[in-house]
């Protein structure tokens, strides 16, 4: 099996490369999204993005492309799928702030708009139909070079961020009323968190999928906050679990011919249940 996964970095490098390093940024993120509680902000920004993606397909459909040329560039689907998870995560970023509709009413609305709409919009399009669906499942395979230098200079400039600001970033996500009191900009941070977020799914989505996207948010940091009596902490063990979790999956998924992205979440899914079980007799020790 070794010599098998050896024979074939060669083609599959790439992909290797960006879903490992997909895994270690969304993994970081996603510490912060589980510890402000707003795990289901993650799906719904991913079908933001996918709703995005639909547009560019419907777009690139009906634009002629010597009219405007740059509707039918690859840079075009990323930047709109990057456009509309940073402003859906800004919405449900800032939901319950004004005392309005709580978090949970609007994220449920953004998500179940975003998944009705695109697949209204990619209906008549058998390939467009097909491209949400691989979206929506994963598909890591095919990644560029440019994926992997995007997203080691995004986990770099989030680890990078955490390191200077870590304590600011820990009392706006855990305790808002003391920042507030201490003169913290939480508004200007709030912006800048679900900015981040958007960005990071929003590109994610596009190389890996909702699957794998999605599960790389939100389970490696399940798993360190089960493990993990400090946040602190959590920012160490979910990313070492995410990147040594993927190269496993990524592993067996090319020794036994399996789907990299759905394999590496159900292995997630795995070590959850485990983690859960060790979190438990921790607390039962404990008492």
């Amino acid at each position: 099996m070794i010599e098998n996964f050896i024979s074939s970095w060669a083609l599959f490098h790439q992909s290797y490369l960006t879903g490992w390093l997909v895994s270690l940024l969304l993994s970081l993120v996603g510490v912060l999204v589980v510890a402000r509680d707003q795990i289901f902000i993650g799906a719904a920004v991913s079908e933001a993005s996918t709703l995005g993606i639909a547009l560019t397909l419907w777009a690139t459909a009906v634009v002629p492309e010597d009219q405007v040329p740059w509707v039918h560039s690859d840079i075009f689907p990323a930047a709109m799928a990057v456009v509309f998870s940073i402003t859906a995560a800004s919405m449900t970023g800032r939901a319950g702030d004004e005392g309005r509709e709580s978090h949970e009413a609007i994220t449920g609305w953004v998500f179940l708009t975003s998944a009705g709409l695109a697949v209204l919009i990619v209906s008549r399009s058998p390939h467009g139909v097909e491209e949400i669906h691989r979206l929506l499942s994963s598909s890591i395979i095919g990644a560029t070079l440019a994926d992997v230098w995007v997203f080691g200079i995004l986990s770099g400039l989030t680890v990078a961020f955490l390191f200077l600001f870590y304590r600011k970033l820990l009392l706006f996500a855990l305790d808002r009323s003391m920042a507030l009191a201490i003169g913290l900009r939480v508004r200007a941070w709030s912006f800048a968190t679900s900015a981040w977020l958007g960005l990071a799914i929003g590109l994610s989505i596009r190389s890996s999928g909702m699957l794998y996207t999605f599960g790389c948010l939100v389970l490696p940091a399940l798993i360190a906050k089960n493990l993990c009596r400090e946040v602190r902490t959590m920012f160490l063990v979910a990313p070492i679990t995410a990147v040594v979790m993927a190269f496993i999956g990524f592993f067996f998924a090319n020794s036994y011919d399996y789907p990299p992205g759905q394999l590496t979440v159900t292995l997630f899914c795995l070590v959850l249940v485990i983690a859960w079980g060790a979190g438990r007799l921790t607390r039962r020790a404990s008492k």
